[in-house]
C-alpha cells in the first residue's frame, strides 16, 4: 500500500513540473517581447526627433536664404528710389529753367514791338491804320546825319591809312635791325680706319680736308677699339641749313684708302 500511494503521489508530483517551467518560458517571452516593444518605441522616437531635427535646420536654413533675398530686394529698391529722386529733382530744374525762359520770351516782344497804331473806322466798315509821322522824321534827321559823316568818313580813311603806312615800316625798319638767328649743331663723329697698319695723322688730314660754309672743325682724339686698332673722333659746328649729317659722311668716306666708314656718335643742337 505505501509502494502505491508512492507510485501514486509520485506520478500525481510528476506533471506538475513541466508546467512551471513552461509558465517562467512564458513570462521570459513576455518579458522580452515587451522590451523589444520598449526598444523599437525608443528607436521610433530617436528617428522621429532626428526627423524633426533635420526639418528644423532645413526650415532655418531656407529662411535665412529668404531674408537675405529680401535684404538685396530690399536695398536695390531703395537704390532705385534713391536715383528716381534724382531724376525728378532734375526735371524739375529743368523745367523752372524752361519756364523762366518762356517768360523771358514772352516779355521780350511785348517791349520790343511798338504800341499798335489806333484803326480809324471808315464808313462802309473798313478800318485802317493810321501812320504816325514821327518815325518818318527821324529817319529823315538819320539820313540827313549820314550824309553829314560821309565828307569826316574819308578825311578819316586817309589819316587811318598814313598811320598804318608809318607803322608798318617802323615795323619793317625794327625787323631788318634784329639779328637773325641761325641754327646750329655740334656733331661727334666716329671715323673707323681699315686695319691698325692706316696712318692715323693722314687719315685726319683728311678729314680736315672737308670744307664747307657753315662746317668747322674742333678738337679730335685717337680712341683704342681693340687689336691694335684706334678710331678718330672728331667734333664740328654745322649750320643746319647748309650743312648736313649726311653730306659729311659722304664726303669723308670719298678717302676710300685710309677711311673705312662714318658713323654719328653724338648730335646736340645749340
Amino acid at each position: 500500500m505505501t509502494m502505491q500511494r508512492d507510485a501514486s503521489t509520485s506520478a500525481q508530483t510528476a506533471p506538475h513540473k513541466p508546467q512551471r517551467v513552461r509558465s517562467t518560458e512564458v513570462r521570459s517571452t513576455e518579458v522580452r517581447s515587451t522590451e523589444d516593444v520598449g526598444s523599437n518605441t525608443i528607436l521610433q522616437d530617436i528617428a522621429r526627433a532626428r526627423e524633426n531635427i533635420q526639418k528644423s535646420l532645413a526650415g532655418s536654413v531656407s529662411g535665412a536664404g529668404d531674408t537675405g533675398d529680401i535684404i538685396c530686394r530690399i536695398k536695390g529698391l531703395e537704390l532705385e528710389n534713391h536715383s528716381l529722386h534724382q531724376v525728378v529733382d532734375d526735371l524739375r530744374a529743368a523745367l523752372s529753367k524752361l519756364e523762366c525762359r518762356v517768360a523771358v520770351l514772352e516779355k521780350s516782344p511785348a517791349a520790343g514791338t511798338p504800341a499798335a497804331a489806333p484803326s480809324v473806322p471808315y464808313t462802309n466798315g473798313t478800318t485802317v491804320q493810321q501812320q504816325k509821322s514821327a518815325p518818318v522824321k527821324v529817319e529823315e534827321e538819320d539820313d540827313d546825319d549820314d550824309d553829314m559823316d560821309l565828307f569826316g568818313s574819308d578825311e578819316d580813311d586817309e589819316e587811318a591809312e598814313k598811320l598804318k603806312e608809318e607803322r608798318l615800316k617802323a615795323y619793317a625798319a625794327k625787323k631788318s635791325q634784329k639779328p637773325v638767328l641761325i641754327a646750329k649743331s655740334s656733331i661727334l663723329l666716329d671715323v673707323k680706319p681699315w686695319d691698325d697698319e692706316t696712318d692715323m695723322v693722314k687719315l685726319e688730314e683728311c678729314v680736315r680736308s672737308v670744307q664747307a660754309e657753315g662746317l668747322l672743325w674742333g678738337s679730335s682724339k685717337l680712341v683704342a677699339v681693340g687689336y691694335g686698332i684706334k678710331k678718330l673722333q672728331i667734333a664740328c659746328v654745322v649750320e643746319d641749313d647748309k650743312v648736313g649729317t649726311d653730306l659729311l659722311e659722304e664726303e669723308i668716306t670719298k678717302f676710300e684708302d685710309y677711311i673705312q666708314s662714318v658713323d654719328v656718335a653724338a648730335f646736340n643742337k645749340i
